[in-house]
């Protein structure tokens, strides 16, 4: 268990869409302290998966970070409203090749007389000998 799954616990357990916590809160739900220069820096409370630990466990319980305020030490998860639509699309038939097969079609041309398999400079296997 890492140290802010209690975090990602604690807000799957939240019924309400939105949830005001303070620092000192999430300290105490975390049972440890928050890393000394994170609450200076309004970027460490980004949404960017790739930002930190914490953001992907927030991320994970299905909650983004609102009305981020580091001088009163303050942040509001947001549940993450999940769009019906999008649930609802058909799924794209397989047809066993890749999406990509084709798409440069007829985007290139080679010139009658060039052979590919000749090297595009000649001399340079001479460097080597």
């Amino acid at each position: 268990m890492g140290k802010y799954d209690r975090l990602g616990d604690f807000l799957k357990s939240q019924r309400t869409k939105e949830v005001p916590m303070t620092f000192a809160d999430i300290e105490r739900v975390i049972g440890g302290k928050l890393p000394p220069n994170s609450p200076q820096y309004p970027a460490w409370w980004s949404n960017n998966p790739t930002n930190n630990v914490m953001t992907k466990v927030w991320l994970a319980a299905g909650f983004r970070t609102e009305q981020v305020d580091t001088k009163a030490r303050k942040v509001v998860f947001r549940r993450i409203e999940q769009k019906t639509s999008d649930m609802t699309l058909p799924r794209a038939k397989k047809s066993g090749r890749h999406p990509l097969f084709g798409a440069l079609k007829g985007l290139m041309r080679i010139p009658p007389g060039v052979d590919l398999t000749d090297p595009a400079d000649p001399d340079w296997g001479k460097v080597y000998e």
